[in-house]
């Protein structure tokens, strides 16, 4: 896999097949799943499935049979098996779901509640924020297409942006060669720092991690997009920061180092950066006098980004609040 979703996983054997009609994922019914779910929250990965579909069986012969693609699922979904066609009463999210017949090839409640009037087999359905996001995938998925649905629910992509614009870039990250970006100049903390004593600027702080896939987008296609790098590099000092650096940085006067933060070795400048709001990826926003004005969690998007640099870079946060700012930067403009 060109992404790196599985350094948890780098044990695994690679030219591994599996045998069984399952493939290598550690299938759940939907009793299992939702018990689990009570004690440690994950997003569900539902395969409908029925026994005749052909797609369905080369899905777990190829995709689920991967060992890298299927240990990051069994590590970070909990996976459910649905036959679309059962004529088991099933409870899902608190209400019941039967079979609408007893007669062969005739689609579930819950199939029908998934799949609307499109039963189209294999299909996935992926679920996160108990029960609150749910993407529905029609169709065979081979490895290139699951991996950024995958990294969209797990790494919360689904609550900044829509998941096309999101597969866009992915796509631009991991295999567009010939992707249209605009050079920008980034720093360290230390040389950002520096300039800013005799230029001041504001400084964009984009901390990551290297287990962090949402992060490598957001740093290989969101700042350099056309629509935002002449407005950063103008506005900005851009500070690429890894949470797992071992450096240790004097900033403010205070030293910060590495240290186990909720039971994992991060940099504490991270902490402080984002006012103890850390997530990955996170854009920390610091005015002329290193304070955090704001920290944005988790991935963005250029055209979500836009105008909250704007808000920022031209100092309209200090005389007007967010939403009327917004409103106003959405405004149509009156034609001449």
């Amino acid at each position: 896999m060109r992404v790196t979703l599985l350094l948890i996983f780098i044990g695994v054997t690679l030219t591994f097949k599996a045998q069984n009609e399952s493939g290598l994922v550690n299938w759940l019914t939907f009793k299992e799943a939702q018990e689990k779910n009570k004690t440690l929250p994950k997003p569900f990965l539902i395969d409908l499935y029925t026994d005749w579909c052909g797609w369905c069986k080369h899905m777990m012969k190829t995709t689920y049979s991967n060992p890298g693609l299927s240990a990051y699922i069994n590590q970070n979904f909990y996976p459910i098996k649905f036959n679309a066609e059962t004529k088991d009463t099933i409870e899902y999210n608190g209400q019941k779901y039967f079979p609408t017949s007893k007669e062969p090839k005739t689609p579930h409640q819950l199939a029908a509640k998934f799949l609307g009037t499109s039963f189209t087999y294999p299909s996935t359905m992926f679920v996160a924020n108990n029960f609150e996001f749910n993407l529905l995938s029609q169709g065979y998925l081979d490895e290139k297409k699951i991996e950024p649905i995958l990294i969209f629910t797990v790494e919360n992509g689904y609550r900044t942006t829509q998941f096309e614009d999101f597969n866009d870039r992915f796509t631009k990250t991991f295999y567009d060669t010939v992707f249209v970006k605009q050079q920008i100049k980034t720093y360290s903390i230390n040389e950002a720092m520096a300039l800013s004593k005799k230029k001041p600027k504001k400084m964009l702080v984009n901390i990551n991690a290297d287990f962090c896939n949402t992060c490598k987008v957001q740093t290989k296609t969101t700042f350099v997009d056309t629509s935002l790098a002449s407005y950063i590099e103008k506005n900005f000092y851009l500070v690429n920061f890894n949470a797992e650096s071992t450096d240790t940085i004097v900033f403010k006067d205070k030293k910060y180092f590495k240290e186990v933060i909720n039971g994992y070795p991060l940099h504490t400048f991270a902490m402080q950066a984002t006012n103890g709001r850390l997530m990955f990826p996170t854009i920390a926003i610091l005015d002329e006098k290193m304070e955090t004005l704001e920290a944005l969690n988790m991935y963005q998007h250029p055209k979500n980004l836009k105008p909250v640099l704007v808000y920022f870079g031209s100092d309209q946060y200090k005389t007007k609040k967010w939403p009327d700012f917004i409103a106003e930067y959405f405004k149509p403009k009156a034609k001449k």
